[in-house]
C-alpha cells in the first residue's frame, strides 16, 4: 500500500503529515475492501501486535527517507496508561529509529498517571492535568530537533497540547507525523 499524500498541512511553519486515512467503525460497512484492512492495522498497531508495528515502523521510515534524521529525537504522543504506552510504541520506537537513524526518545517520556481515551473523552490534555499525566525529560530535549509521532490524529488538539508541552521544555518540535487522520463527512442538509 503506497502512503495517501492528500493529508498535508503546515500550520506555524512545522510540517504535519498523515500517512493514510482512517475510517471511523460508523462507515465501514461501505468501505473498500483495502480500507478495512487498512482500519484493521491501525487498530492493530494501537493495540500493540507486532505486525502492526513493524508495519507502521516500515511505512514511516519510508514517508522519512529522504531526511536527515541524524541529530532528531523521535517521540511518539503519550497514550493514556503507561502499560499500553509502553505496549503500543516501545518497540516501534526502537524500530523506527534504527531505520531512520534518529535518536529514541521513548524513555524521555515518562507516563505516571492514566487519563481517559481522547475519543471518549474529548480531552486532549489542554488542562493542567497533564503534567500529573506524564513526564518529559527536560534534560534530554532542552535543544533538541524532535519529530512528534502519533497514531491516530483527528483535530489535531492532543498533537498540539503535547507540541507545546514539549516546546516548553525547550526542544525544537520540527514536525509531527501520524499513522493517519480520520476522515470526516459533512451531513449535507
Amino acid at each position: 500500500m503506497a502512503p495517501v499524500n492528500k493529508n498535508f498541512q503546515n500550520i506555524d511553519n512545522m510540517l504535519r503529515y498523515a500517512l493514510y486515512s482512517y475510517l471511523p467503525q460508523r462507515y465501514l460497512k461501505r468501505a473498500s475492501f483495502e480500507q478495512i484492512d487498512l482500519d484493521r492495522r491501525i487498530i492493530d498497531f494501537k493495540d500493540g501486535r507486532k505486525y502492526a508495528s513493524k508495519w507502521a515502523a516500515r511505512e514511516m521510515a519510508k514517508a522519512l527517507s529522504l531526511m536527515d534524521l541524524s541529530n532528531t529525537a523521535i517521540v511518539c504522543i503519550p497514550a493514556s496508561c503507561k502499560r499500553t504506552n509502553d505496549i503500543r510504541y516501545k518497540h516501534f520506537t526502537k524500530d523506527l529509529c534504527e531505520r531512520v537513524n534518529a535518536l529514541n526518545g521513548f524513555s524521555h517520556i515518562v507516563v505516571n498517571g492514566h487519563r481517559q481515551k481522547v475519543h471518549v473523552s474529548h480531552n486532549h490534555l489542554l488542562a493542567d492535568g497533564a503534567n500529573e499525566y506524564y513526564h518529559i525529560d527536560e534534560d534530554f530535549f532542552r535543544g533538541k530537533n524532535v519529530l512528534v509521532i502519533d497514531d491516530i490524529t483527528t483535530t489535531g488538539k492532543t498533537a498540539n497540547a503535547f507540541i507545546e508541552r514539549i516546546e516548553a521544555a525547550g526542544a525544537n518540535v520540527r514536525m509531527a507525523l501520524f499513522l493517519a487522520k480520520t476522515r470526516n463527512f459533512k451531513r449535507h442538509n
